[in-house]
This record gives structure tokens, sequence and C-alpha cells, in this order.
């Protein structure tokens, strides 16, 4: 059985629109899940937290074969890049195939220093597990109390 979200248009548009809503860490959005052709959609837009974090979508899904197709997520702050997934293959890189072609870009040389993203799925919503990410690792060290 497919996770719920990936099996109909609608389905996957109500999970983004519930994952987003009245979210406390979230200031805004501009995320739109649409349809190009019978068989696929689109979700595409930025969310925008009250830290000035932005996270980027960029996600292609065939909901005939229930599968993400092609994605791109990047979080950045005031304009600079913090991370990166992509699914380009890099069948070269031996630490890669564990997740392979699911992995993260992170600095210190982000566009080359690429780590496994067992995190990530074709066949499960990531929407989810990176809104997470950015409320658990990014957002409490830029909310802790100065001193």
């Amino acid at each position: 059985m497919t996770p719920p979200g990936l099996n109909t248009y609608a389905e996957y548009s109500q999970l983004v629109f519930h994952l987003l809503a009245d979210r406390v860490t979230v200031e805004s959005h501009t995320i739109t899940v649409y349809t190009v052709s019978r068989t696929l959609g689109i979700t595409r837009g930025k969310v925008t937290f009250r830290s000035g974090h932005e996270l980027h979508v960029f996600e292609q899904i065939d909901f005939v074969a229930r599968r993400i197709v092609r994605y791109f997520y990047q979080l950045t702050f005031e304009g600079e890049p913090l991370w990166w997934y992509d699914p380009m293959p890099h069948p070269h890189i031996p630490e890669l195939q564990s997740t392979h072609p699911h992995h993260k870009h992170i600095p210190p040389d982000i566009k080359r220093h690429r780590v496994p993203a067992p995190e990530l799925s074709s066949t499960e919503p990531n929407l989810p597990h990176l809104i997470e990410q950015v409320e658990q690792t990014v957002l409490p060290a830029k909310n802790e109390p100065s001193v």
C-alpha cells in the first residue's frame, strides 16, 4: 500500500495544505501544487520561516506511478544556500550509493560536498521531513537566548 500523499493530486494537495496551515514556525509560503497533465503534478514555491530561513521546493510527481520523479529542495538564509537536496546520480562516488540517487549538498564546499540522504524518498512525501528538519535543527539554534 502506498503511504498517504502520492496517491492522487487531491490527496497530495491536501497534505501540503494541512502541513503548512497554522504552523507557528512558518511566516508565509508560496507553495502551490498543480497538474501539468492527467498524470503529472508539480509542487513549487518557498516556505519562509519566522527566522528568515527559506525552504525552496520543486517536485514533479507522477500520480499514476505514485512517485516523485524529480525534485530540488534548498534551504537559504539571507540569500545564501545552507544546504540542498537533489537526485542527480553520482555513480562514481561510492559514499553516495547507499541512498542513490538521493543526496544532500552541505558546506564547506556545498557544490561538491555531498552526503547520503536516507531521509528522502521517491515513494513518500518529502516535504513533512524537510519542514521538521528545519524546525529541529536550524530554528532552535537561531532562537536560543543570547547571553
